[in-house]
């Protein structure tokens, strides 16, 4: 088989080193030609593109067997809310419109975001998505309409990713936020911190292509209730000595538990 990866984040390499280990071709996108080496030792092409160019996308899409987008929008444009309206709007719901108007099969990697707050006891995949206005939500659901609207499409939605050696670990997200944010963040404070190692996400995705799932998934790991942003956070500051967080709740995610109940009934495992 054939694969399509744009987007070589740390899960986008982590399925693409997967799928390589069983003998499938890989071509991972990078927006960095400086990423190529790092790109060539899990893939087996490396294509230097945004994922809204449409022509340089169909050219690397061609052959596969199905497009999985791990796209994420750049970190330093993350936390600003007028900066976060052009950024998501190119990086999610661009990519998302032109892998679909190329190819039939499409998986997209979306965002708790999706949901806002949440309301009732529990969300499913059948929760209605969020109002709220925020570039954050409204460019991963225009992502997922682009997606969904394509009869192979399908939509994995996970939590804050963790685990690679290469990730900046909670505390250190507490200091760059005091450090550099004033010690202001997007989030809520009574959002419930799901979190979802970087080895689960890519194995999520690869079920999800390679069982040949379509539609709407949550990947959340489940087994457990976690404690909101503000007690988790609260707890680092404490044991930093840093003053708490302030919360400014631009970016809405569940405060009320998430099952992924569907995705394990098609017999996915988590295990992490």
């Amino acid at each position: 088989m054939r694969y399509l990866i744009v987007g070589c984040g740390n899960v986008g390499m982590e399925l693409a080193r997967r799928w390589t280990a069983r003998g499938h071709k890989v071509t991972g996108t990078t927006t960095s030609a400086g990423r190529t080496r790092e790109l060539e030792g899990v893939c087996s092409d490396v294509a230097v593109l945004r994922g809204s160019d449409q022509d340089a996308l169909a050219e690397a899409a061609r052959g596969a067997e199905a497009v999985v987008l791990t796209v994420s929008p750049r970190l330093s444009r993350s936390f600003d809310a007028a900066q976060r309206v052009a950024e998501y709007a190119d990086t999610l719901a661009g990519t998302a419109r032109t892998a679909a108007a190329v190819h039939p099969r499409v998986v997209f990697t979306s965002s708790g975001s999706v949901y806002g707050a949440g309301g009732g006891t529990v969300i499913d995949e059948t929760a209605p998505t969020t109002a709220d206005e925020d570039a954050s939500p409204r460019a991963f659901i225009a992502a997922e309409q682009a997606v969904l609207a394509s009869p192979r499409g399908a939509v994995l939605r996970i939590p804050d990713v963790y685990g690679h050696p290469r990730d900046i670990d909670y505390p250190a997200r507490v200091r760059f936020a005091h450090e550099h944010l004033g010690g202001s963040v997007p989030f809520a404070a009574d959002a419930l911190l799901y979190r979802i190692d970087y080895r689960d996400a890519a194995a999520a995705l690869d079920h999800v292509v390679s069982v040949g799932l379509t539609g709407v998934y949550n990947a959340f790991p489940d087994a457990e209730v976690p404690p909101t942003n503000a007690g988790a956070f609260g707890e680092i500051c404490k044991a930093e000595g840093l003053p708490e967080l302030a919360f400014r709740a631009e970016i809405r995610t569940p405060e009320v538990p998430v099952t992924s109940a569907k995705l394990r009934a098609a017999g996915f495992a988590f295990a992490h």
